[in-house]
């Protein structure tokens, strides 16, 4: 349950700097945007991993680029769901993907450097390991 709420949570913060920074996305109201917010995340929990497993030769072609074109079809889809949020296009809705990912991987870094955890991503470890 904490794990769906910190997801929530997540999608919430990235969705609001798309919709502040980008004219394209647009929230009428604060309870739009909220249920927007609800709605991202449950498509990123259910839907998102189908579509992932089956563009994964399309990601590794791209180098996982094509995973924001997926996540930019996953706001479009919330979009359509919800009345009262809108996205103007597909270049809207890929410019918002990408401040989400930003967002996220900020996010993600800042949890882990306030908790004192560190930061291991393979290649770091790799390079650690050979010095």
């Amino acid at each position: 349950m904490t794990a769906i709420l910190i997801s929530w949570f997540a999608t919430a913060v990235g969705l609001g700097c798309a919709t502040l920074l980008l004219s394209g996305i647009n929230a009428r109201s604060f309870p739009a945007f909220a249920i927007t917010a609800m709605v991202l995340g449950l498509i990123n929990i259910f839907i998102r991993p189908v579509l992932w497993v089956l563009t994964a030769p399309l990601s590794v072609v791209t180098f996982g680029l094509f995973a924001l074109v997926v996540n930019a079809l996953m706001i479009m889809l919330a979009a359509a769901l919800v009345p009262g949020f809108e996205v103007k296009s597909f270049g809207s809705a890929f410019l918002g993907a990408f401040i989400m990912a930003i967002v996220g991987i900020t996010g993600f870094a800042a949890v882990s450097w306030l908790s004192g955890a560190e930061i291991n991503w393979y290649a770091y470890e790799y390079q650690s390991q050979i010095r």
